[in-house]
């Protein structure tokens, strides 16, 4: 037990520092995330070896990755899956899926390496939704067409791979894996029926859940725990991987709760990034060989550019063609498209299944994990850089400037100025939004009032500064991102 006690202090002690780093790094440009899986894999057993991975470890690493499952199926609204939009990313995950398999079975690099199997297919079509999650709040892209289209394409990057790993990795026959996976359909229908109709019919169980929520009896959140252990167990005794379970707890809590509720997320959040989901990430890291990895750099190398091909490249044509629905500027196509190209989680999930079963080695297993470890700090990091570059509109200044070289200065401050208007523009929009929603639901008290008049206020002064540059605000406004600079 002592040695189980020392190496999570150590693996919290990380989770707590980690933050903190992040936040000294200029600029922020490396996730936490990433900072965990570094340090995880230094102080693991192929490092220092002073990070233990014991079995108690091990089950608050599952619980992790459980309730990162969770909140990412939490996240997805199921309208948003039966919308054009989603009906257009499950389209372009097939693709994805096709062009994995084809690359993988004939491109001869693969076969040499000995992983020309299902797991490499499926790790090649993933997007890691639970990891960005954090990451599109931090950067303030959630709530922006850009978010909305990142959520929409990497639900199914996150979904799609769950169902394949459960049909195409089992070892039962087919008909048998079909026969589970209907009971287990079975069970999730009751378990989101059930919740559901007592709400409808105002059961007194239901008042009584909804009453106690927030007292020292935390009904709703023990029901919410218990929802995804019980899921987990139910895919455990099936013999399916528990991130089918976990992913479904939290897509059945989202059908449940379909407007959400503030007060259990902060619960869930807390309990999660604050405690399970840190300890998944470390352990992870803590499973990466470094020496297997510096081993075969052609490999790792080979596999992120695999990912950004098979997985990128779709996404964003996908977006072109689909314009009408998505007017996004070609930077920003970019943008979604590297974003939907972050995997982790279901890497770490598929190798771990493939290396159980003996249809991949260790050695590869940990420098897939590795290359996936890199694309949560890679995608993100290029992400960000093509989002900041899109609203510069780096092109039409170029041409500005050959137009009249003698006002490159100017040209280059309000291009930069529009940016930085735009993107207050943005945020200023959603706060509005914000302030309109809880105006309808419960009335607006003082403090809200004089944050409505500071929005109104910034609102026509950014206004007023795009007059300044030539700009049209109600274009601005409509189309914040597809906009004419005036001609020198």
């Amino acid at each position: 037990m002592t040695q189980e006690l020392v190496s999570l202090t150590i693996i919290m002690a990380v989770a707590a520092v980690s933050p903190i780093v992040a936040q000294l790094i200029p600029g922020r440009f490396i996730p936490q995330t990433v900072l965990l899986l570094v340090t995880g894999a230094a102080l693991g057993p192929y490092g220092l070896g002073v990070i233990e991975v014991n079995d108690a470890v091990k089950l608050l690493s599952e619980l992790g990755m459980a309730f990162l499952f969770l909140l990412a199926g939490y996240e997805i609204d199921p309208k948003r899956l039966a919308g054009h939009q989603g009906k257009v990313g499950l389209l372009t995950w097939g693709i994805t899926l096709g062009l994995a398999w084809l690359v993988v079975t004939f491109l001869p690099f693969f076969t040499k390496q000995g992983i020309n199997g299902v797991a490499t297919v499926i790790a090649l079509t993933t997007t890691a939704l639970g990891t960005l999650m954090p990451i599109l709040k931090e950067r303030n892209l959630e709530g922006t067409p850009i978010g909305d289209a990142i959520i929409s394409y990497g639900t199914w990057g996150e979904l799609g791979p769950i169902l394949a790993m459960a049909i195409l990795l089992s070892t039962r026959t087919g008909w048998q894996t079909m026969l589970v996976l209907g009971a287990f359909l079975a069970i999730c229908l009751l378990c989101a029926m059930l919740p559901t109709k007592a709400l409808k019919t105002g059961h007194r169980l239901y008042r009584f859940l909804t009453e106690n929520a927030n007292t020292s009896s935390q009904t709703l959140m023990r029901l919410t725990t218990f929802l995804l252990i019980f899921l987990v167990t139910i895919s455990a005794l099936f013999e399916l991987d528990a991130v089918l379970g976990a992913f479904a707890a939290g897509f059945i809590l989202r059908y449940i709760i379909p407007d959400g509720s503030k007060s259990l997320e902060m619960k869930l959040e807390g309990v999660g990034y604050g405690f399970l989901i840190p300890v998944f990430f470390v352990v992870s890291g803590a499973a990466i060989n470094v020496r297997a990895v510096a081993g075969r750099p052609a490999l790792l190398v080979a596999f992120i550019v695999m990912l950004m091909l098979i997985r990128a490249v779709p996404v964003y044509v996908a977006l072109s063609l689909d314009k009408r629905e998505n007017p996004l500027s070609s930077h920003h196509r970019v943008t979604v498209a590297l974003y939907c190209t972050t995997a982790l989680p279901i890497i770490v999930a598929v190798t771990s299944l493939a290396v159980k079963v003996g249809t991949m080695q260790s050695d590869t297993a940990s420098t897939l994990v590795a290359a996936g470890a890199i694309t949560v700090f890679l995608m993100p990091l290029l992400g960000s850089i093509t989002y900041q570059v899109a609203d510069v509109h780096p092109v039409t200044a170029v041409r500005e400037i050959a137009h009249t070289p003698s006002d490159w200065r100017t040209i280059v401050r309000e291009h930069a100025q529009v940016r930085a208007l735009l993107h207050h523009q943005d945020r200023l929009k959603r706060m509005a939004e914000t302030l309109k929603s809880l105006e309808k639901q419960e009335g607006l008290n003082g403090l809200d009032s004089r944050r409505a008049e500071l929005v109104e206020r910034a609102r026509l002064e950014i206004d007023r500064q795009l007059k300044e540059l030539g700009l049209d605000p109600q274009l601005t406004t409509q189309l914040p991102h597809n906009y004419r600079y005036p001609k020198n």
